[in-house]
Order: C-alpha cells, then structure tokens, then sequence
C-alpha cells in the first residue's frame, strides 16, 4: 500500500485522487512596508502627563500594536482599483530622566495603499447571515502586522495650548485597556514619538478554486490527555533552554529583523 500524502511539500510521483472545488479567499494583490513613521503625537494618560511636566526628557521603551481599523473604498477613475486605509492604534510607554518613571499613552497612525482587488457584482448569502444588507461590490482588506518599534521619544514646549480636543475616532475598548483617561488636548510639554512599523497588506475575494485533493486530511497525532497535578515533574519534561544562556555566533537576518544594520 503507499504511503499516505500529508499537507507538506509533494513528490513528483504522487497520485492525485481527485479535483475538488473549494470555496476560499483569493488573494488579487498585496505589498508589504517598513515603514518609519516619525512625531506620531502622544496622548498620555493623566498620570503620565504630571510625570511628562516635570521631566528633563523621555527615553523610548515598548510599543504595543492594539488595533488596525481597515476600510476599502472604491477607485471611481481607476477601474478594479481600491484605496486600503489602515488606521494603527498603538500603547507607547517610555520612562522619564531623570528618574526612571513610566509613562504610557496612545498614539495613532493612519497609512493608505491603492491595490487591485478586481470587480464582483454578486450578492452572497448564507444561512449564518444575521445581516439584511450585504456590499458584495468590495474586496476584503486583509492587514498583517507585528509590534511596532519605539524608537524614539522627544518632549516639545507649547507655548500656545489650544483646549480643543484631537478629533481622533477611538474604539471605547481601546480607551479602556489604559485604566484612566487619556489626554487629548494641547498641553504644555507635548511628547512625539517615533515608531518602526512592518506589514503586509493585501486584497481579497471570496472565490471557488478547482484543486488537486489526495485524500481526506485525517490526523495521524493521538491526543494526550494532561492529568498530572505536579507542577515539578510537568516541569522536568522541558528542555533546557541553552540558546538563552550561550548566544548564537551567527544571526539569521530574517528571524532578527529587529536588528540595525
């Protein structure tokens, strides 16, 4: 009897059992960017404002990605063409000098693409639809990206405060991860941030493929139920981690991206 085909690279002499139709999403275009976003304004918690106030300067810690907003819109005088805007909210936390004191706010970056995602007029529904209107005219933007940079952080004198709050748009969820209100008007000491930024951005429609099928993918690993209590003996089954304890002599440049050049 041959061997079994799993999901994984494929010998040429493997037999193909059958063509099958899948439903799935096609990908019509992507791009991928570094990019290096600089001043991105800072809107610090309350108590970090007070620590902002008083510092000699700021010295850039971690940033976190919590959300990328994505919309699509239509390109009327480029036929198949789409505009992708992504808004990236960011938690920026960086300490005061002298001192040592953490400071933690939001930041905002807003980036457009134009991708080509072809044309659909087809309107889909299924019995899982909760929804009476469906725009099918669009493709599905699709954003990958990973934990911002922070790169670096400065404090700006402002002679002239204005009262008027930043009209940002900001999901009441996000505002809650901070655990006090934030401050979104023009103070006297406000902090700009610099932050590196990878993704990949891509359009996508929802289309039926004819493709080679092998077989049913059935999964050849048995579970283990865990029913060990002790923690100890869960523990001496790790390996120890040698690569923390001795550095590597050389780095791989892709899985150390983080890494000047």
């Amino acid at each position: 009897m041959p061997d079994r085909i799993v999901p994984g690279p494929v010998e040429a002499d493997a037999a193909i059992r059958e063509a099958v139709c899948a439903h799935t999403r096609k990908v019509f275009d992507g791009c991928r960017d570094k990019d290096c976003v600089e001043d991105l304004r800072l809107y610090p918690t309350l108590s970090s404002q007070a620590l902002i106030d008083t510092a000699f300067s700021l010295r850039p810690r971690t940033a976190d990605l919590l959300y990328a907003q994505v919309d699509v819109q239509e390109i009327t005088f480029n036929r198949g063409y789409y505009t992708v805007d992504v808004t990236y909210f960011y938690r920026v936390q960086g300490e005061t000098y002298p001192g040592g004191e953490t400071i933690t706010g939001l930041s905002v970056f807003n980036k457009r693409v134009m991708l080509f995602g072809s044309e659909a007029s087809a309107k889909v529904f299924t019995s899982s639809d909760t929804e009476r209107i469906v725009d099918a005219g669009l493709p599905i933007g699709v954003v990958e990206a990973v934990d911002p940079i922070n790169l670096h952080m400065k404090v700006v004198e402002n002679k002239t405060p204005s009262e008027e709050r930043a009209e940002i748009q900001i999901p009441d969820w996000i505002l809650e991860t901070f655990g006090e209100e934030l401050v979104m008007t023009d103070q006297p000491r406000n902090v700009y941030v610099t932050v590196g930024q990878f993704s990949i951005i891509r359009l996508e429609r929802d289309t039926q493929l004819l493709l080679p099928a092998y077989d049913y993918c059935v999964p050849e690993k048995e579970c283990e139920a865990t029913t060990e209590d002790d923690p100890c003996a869960m523990f001496s089954r790790i390996e120890f981690p040698m690569d923390e304890f001795f550095p590597p002599d050389t780095v791989v440049e892709e899985e150390n991206y983080r890494s000047l050049r």
